[in-house]
């Protein structure tokens, strides 16, 4: 790599970000449908679906000039995940739905749905004939599903940069270069 501040990839992309934004549409369509106006859990949820998207796009912008960033946001996105997880949780419990667990059939397949796409618009065809406690539990498996490949990506991020360093060792290079040491 011989430029200074590389173009930052595009984020649209990456999994992690497509699922976000599913889950950010999804949660979007629950709260405004299925949640009281005015309660202020409407907000909280959708504003760390949101969270967890824009995160993804602030770290892959600063990853040109800045890997602790990078990392940090992609941690705050999960973070934000975690949290919009446990209001889909608390949701099931306080109205006495089930959620699914491993091996239920409707886990398994939701599970696999989530393997295989990442669009929002398939999603949103799908909750648009689904009852709330069906789009609660789509909505914890594909938060799950966006926590684990933010992981992988925190992780590759990592190896990169112990492999190849950062800004400041591409500067370093550079100058070096420069002067034909």
């Amino acid at each position: 790599m011989d430029e200074l501040v590389p173009r930052s990839g595009n984020y649209k992309k990456l999994i992690s970000y497509q699922k976000t934004d599913a889950i950010f549409q999804i949660t979007y369509f629950f709260c405004h449908n299925f949640l009281s106006k005015g309660d202020r859990t409407v907000d909280q949820m959708v504003q760390a679906s949101r969270s967890g998207k824009q995160n993804i796009i602030e770290g892959c912008n600063a990853s040109p000039t800045s890997t602790k960033t990078e990392i940090h946001l992609l941690n705050v996105a999960k973070a934000s995940l975690k949290e919009l997880l446990e209001d889909y949780e608390d949701y099931l419990k306080t109205r006495g739905y089930r959620k699914w667990e491993e091996g239920c059939t409707e886990y398994e397949a939701m599970r696999r749905l989530g393997m295989k796409h990442n669009d929002a618009e398939y999603y949103m065809k799908l909750i648009a004939t689904r009852p709330p406690e069906t789009i609660a539990n789509m909505a914890i498996i594909l938060i799950n599903q966006a926590d684990y490949l933010l992981f992988r990506q925190i992780q590759k991020v990592s190896k990169d940069f112990i492999k190849n360093g950062g800004f400041s060792e591409r500067m370093t290079r550079l100058r070096k270069q420069n002067r034909g040491y």
